[in-house]
């Protein structure tokens, strides 16, 4: 089967999503939570100018991090992600056109999913991991109860009212992949706030997982 581009090996599996921020502060927010620990950096598109954010992060951060979009809709959207030098997209939902249009430009991609037809439409059309969104209201038993329907290899990622305190049960059920929204970051946060939580996020990443991955 196609898929698109693998997700990377990074040192922790954990996606900050940066929602709401402005392209005045993005790099230093950017850069402060890539020092604290977290390679995977998403602007989700319903933020101000996120391709302004998005492009000033890539181009400020090393080539190992994954930079990217998150609220990704439509196919425009993934050709405006790609101008701006972002290689991750995710989106709440599967939707075919945006994922051909990500192949096309070799992104990695982590689609939304909630029931066994989603996760299997969103394999089939090649992404990269799934994303189990709003994993809150899934839940671990939910989540488990889908992956294990699912191919052995699929990368399971959960977000959606996800913190650092819920890292060892949805890895008990073998959820690898974490994005932090709100419990890192909002609107209005300073460079400090948001590295003391990015830092928090780090080391319970750690602690569940055993260190770096």
């Amino acid at each position: 089967m196609t898929r698109t581009a693998p997700f990377p090996k990074l040192k922790r599996g954990l996606v900050a999503i940066l929602r709401g921020l402005k392209p005045e502060e993005a790099v230093a927010i950017g850069t402060a939570v890539f020092e604290a620990g977290i390679e995977a950096i998403e602007v989700p598109l319903n933020s101000p100018d996120p391709f302004s954010s998005i492009a000033g992060i890539a181009g400020a951060l090393p080539a190992t991090a994954l930079v990217g979009a998150g609220t990704v809709l439509t196919a425009a959207d993934v050709d405006g992600l790609h101008r701006a030098g972002g290689r991750l997209l995710v989106s709440p939902n599967i939707d075919a056109d945006v994922m051909r249009r990500a192949m096309h430009h070799g992104m990695v991609t982590m689609p939304g999913v909630f029931t066994p037809t989603e996760a299997f439409q969103a394999i089939r059309l090649g992404a990269s991991a799934l994303k189990f969104f709003p994993a809150s209201v899934l839940g671990a038993g939910g989540i488990s109860a889908v992956r294990a329907v699912l191919p052995g290899d699929t990368l399971i990622g959960a977000v959606g009212g996800v913190s650092e305190k819920d890292f060892a049960g949805y890895k008990a059920v073998g959820v690898t992949v974490f994005g932090l929204g709100s419990s890192l970051f909002k609107p209005g946060m300073r460079v400090d706030e948001v590295t003391t939580r990015a830092r928090a996020a780090v080391v319970a990443w750690d602690m569940a997982f055993g260190g770096e991955a």
